[in-house]
């Protein structure tokens, strides 16, 4: 008989099990197991629709974008859309106080109009295939984790080797249930994909951090891009010669909007979450770790903020680099609160009571059996290795000089042995990384917290928990003064000579430059006293026992950058007693926050008159108001950021951008009460497209539904 995977068993079971609507991140080639529930609540496509290797489907519409996001095509001519924050970073460098993209916006006219974005690539995904099997083969429970590791990593390189020889894709083998699944991902990268448009950034990111996970919100988070091809439709880098790319399939645009008790379905690429890990590490993520990151993150963001207000240049330099790190920083306050407030760990230990009670029931649980008693002892003991990886990252590794000398570490250990070939690909890639980095770096911002940095890692970490060339700081703002006068990486003049003139026998000067030495000594800490501790709690045998536990209940894989399906329906919510959310804003709202004052509130003045005139064109709801953005109950991470969300019909309803504060938890408990994610409308998309920037040239690509 064929093999069942564990997860397909799991699904099968369908009938006799129970799952919460909204939560679930579901692999996209078993969906067929989820249709009838999907159905049920409204869906109105099948499973094939959204899924299929033999004829086109929605699959083919969604990318990867940039490795950290989720896109979507929505014309025959390679047209995306992902948010405003995912093309952030890339609006971001071709912003100059001359041309300032951020704060005016951009909008190419004509094909010819539009920027290349060097670096940037969207992944699709062509095939999912189920290879648990090939890859756990020759391993039982029973099998030591060093050689179950081992062995794993001998499998899939078999796998891998076979499957190159067949396909001309990229080949991805990903671990899921904590490595008791494993599927294998064949995608197809291209890497020329252009600026298309962007509203401005009191538009794309109107609320800044302030409004930042917090819900009613009145964000326009949404960028255009397009993806080039070659003359066959084949990847190709950047070239004048490349078309638009032509998609197996591109999304259908609704006009009819979203209204409360809609089924709507979220397709893309969530990130990192936890769903199962034991109480214990969920009270030292939200209640140690994440504490730290906000405390430090918050007073990098405190010098950022001094600094930008200062000076237009350093404003920009800065913006990106802000969001990213101030996107964090709101996020795990909320986690830490979400966790408390609903008592999270506290549901986790009564899963757990009845889990022990479970695993004492039958002798062929043994396994099982100490498993919690073992947690409670390894998180403790691990507690001052998670703390001593925190402060490497967020401390010592957030300084821009020790990180960009990093990049120069493989560079400093070549030999007059190392093929000249390998040596002028290193140097080419430092190069790019080099302009990229001067032209972003502001060294007073970057000294100042370095000096904070120090003094707080210094306050808070034991020397025996810390990297050796801190225990040998006397007076931290000498250190600084002297590490960044010494430093060749502060200086682009001294970075260019020697990219332009390396040679071997210059490796060992590079080696010694005080900034990659503190960078040596940074990695040198993580890799022979940290990595092994943090990396030896084995949690897969929990995972496959809360599996054995549970034969009736679906269980979902925890995401992990693999495309992932997930659903629920259009709606409010109550996240404190006497307090109730509608499940959509409108443009009213941007005027009743609007404060010219505060520039994460300045309300643009063309938006304004839009607004005055009540224009807004086929865009408007049957209310007859601009819906802005609209909460659903579906179950969203990072990742999904750009995220299309859409309708029973499998038309873009709107583009995933957020999730409410009260449940950013969602990543290691969800509670379908009070977990939404958050969407811009698509409708206010295109009013912004069309009515603000005058970009209709753009929706006469689309394919939209009345």
């Amino acid at each position: 008989m064929k093999r069942l995977s564990l997860l397909i068993i799991l699904i099968l079971t369908l009938s006799v099990g129970i799952v919460k609507a909204g939560e679930g991140m579901w692999i996209p080639m078993l969906l067929q197991y989820n249709e009838k529930e999907m159905q049920e609540m409204g869906m109105k496509i099948t499973a094939e629709d959204i899924y299929s290797i033999n004829h086109s489907s929605l699959k083919d519409a969604i990318v990867l974008f940039g490795g950290g996001c989720t896109g979507e095509i929505v014309s025959d001519q390679g047209l995306l859309l992902t948010n405003h924050h995912c093309g952030y970073g890339y609006i971001q460098k071709h912003s100059s106080v001359e041309h300032d993209y951020l704060t005016n916006g951009f909008w190419a006219m004509n094909r010819g109009e539009e920027l290349p974005c060097p670096g940037l690539s969207v992944i699709f995904l062509r095939e999912m295939r189920d290879v648990t099997k090939q890859v756990l083969e020759g391993i039982t429970i029973d099998t030591p984790e060093d050689e179950r590791k081992a062995k794993i990593d001998e499998n899939m390189k078999k796998i891998k080797a076979q499957i190159e020889k067949e396909t001309q894709y990229k080949i991805r083998i990903e671990p899921f249930f904590l490595g008791n699944e494993y599927y294998l991902m064949l995608n197809e990268v291209y890497t020329d994909v252009r600026l298309v448009g962007c509203p401005p950034s009191n538009i794309g990111k109107f609320g800044g951090d302030t409004d930042n996970w917090v819900w009613p919100r009145h964000t326009g988070d949404f960028s255009v891009f397009r993806v080039y091809a070659d003359k066959n439709g084949r990847p190709a880098d950047y070239s004048k010669d490349n078309v638009p790319y032509k998609p197996a399939k591109h999304l259908e645009i609704s006009l009819k909007g979203a209204e409360e008790g809609d089924f709507a379905f979220v397709f893309g690429y969530p990130a990192h979450t936890n769903e199962y890990l034991p109480a214990v590490a969920v009270d030292q993520e939200a209640n140690l770790i994440d504490p730290i990151r906000v405390d430090l993150r918050g007073k990098v963001l405190d010098i950022y903020n001094k600094y930008q207000e200062q000076d237009p240049k350093v404003r920009i330099q800065y913006a990106a680099k802000h969001a990213n790190i101030g996107n964090g920083w709101k996020k795990w306050m909320g986690v830490t609160e979400g966790i408390n407030h609903f008592h999270g760990v506290e549901k986790k230990r009564a899963f757990e009571k009845d889990f022990q009670e479970w695993a004492l029931g039958a002798r062929n649980r043994y396994m099982y059996i100490d498993l919690l008693k073992d947690f409670k002892k390894n998180y403790f003991d691990l507690k001052p290795y998670e703390l001593a990886y925190t402060y490497l990252a967020e401390a010592g590794l957030r300084i821009e000089l020790i990180n960009f000398a990093g990049r120069f570490a493989r560079l400093s250990e070549v030999t007059k042995d190392t093929p000249q070939e390998e040596i002028d690909k290193m140097i080419a890639s430092l190069k790019t990384a080099s302009a990229n980095f001067f032209k972003d770096y502001y060294e007073p911002i970057d000294r100042e917290v370095a000096a904070m940095l120090l003094n707080e890692y210094l306050k808070a970490q034991s020397a025996d928990f810390r990297p050796a060339f801190l225990n040998d700081i006397k007076d931290v703002d000498s250190y600084v003064d002297n590490l960044y006068n010494k430093s060749m990486f502060t200086d682009e003049a001294k970075v260019n000579d020697l990219l332009d003139n390396f040679k071997a026998n210059k490796a060992k000067k590079l080696a010694n430059d005080p900034a990659l030495k503190v960078y040596q000594s940074l990695i040198g800490f993580y890799r022979n006293e940290v990595y092994d501790h943090i990396s030896e709690i084995n949690t897969n045998i929990y995972m496959k026992g809360q599996m054995d536990m549970q034969p009736d209940k679906r269980l979902f894989p925890d995401a992990n950058f693999t495309l992932r399906v997930t659903y629920g329906k259009v709606e409010g919510f109550k996240p404190q007693d006497g307090k109730t959310y509608k499940h959509f804003t409108t443009l009213e709202g941007i005027m009743e926050k609007e404060n010219p004052d505060i520039y994460d509130y300045v309300v643009e003045p063309r938006l304004k008159e839009l607004f005055n005139n009540k224009d807004y064109g086929r865009y408007a709801d049957k209310d007859g108001k601009m819906h802005v953005a609209f909460t659903a109950s579906v179950h969203t991470t990072g990742g999904n950021s750009g995220s299309p969300i859409l309708n029973a019909e499998g038309q873009l309803l709107g583009l995933n951008f957020d999730r409410c504060w009260e449940g950013t938890m969602s990543d290691l408990i969800y509670d379908p009460d009070i977990c939404r994610n958050i969407s811009v409308d698509i409708r206010y998309v295109l009013f912004i497209i069309d009515k603000f920037a005058g970009a209709g040239h753009l929706i006469e690509e689309m394919t939209i539904v009345e």
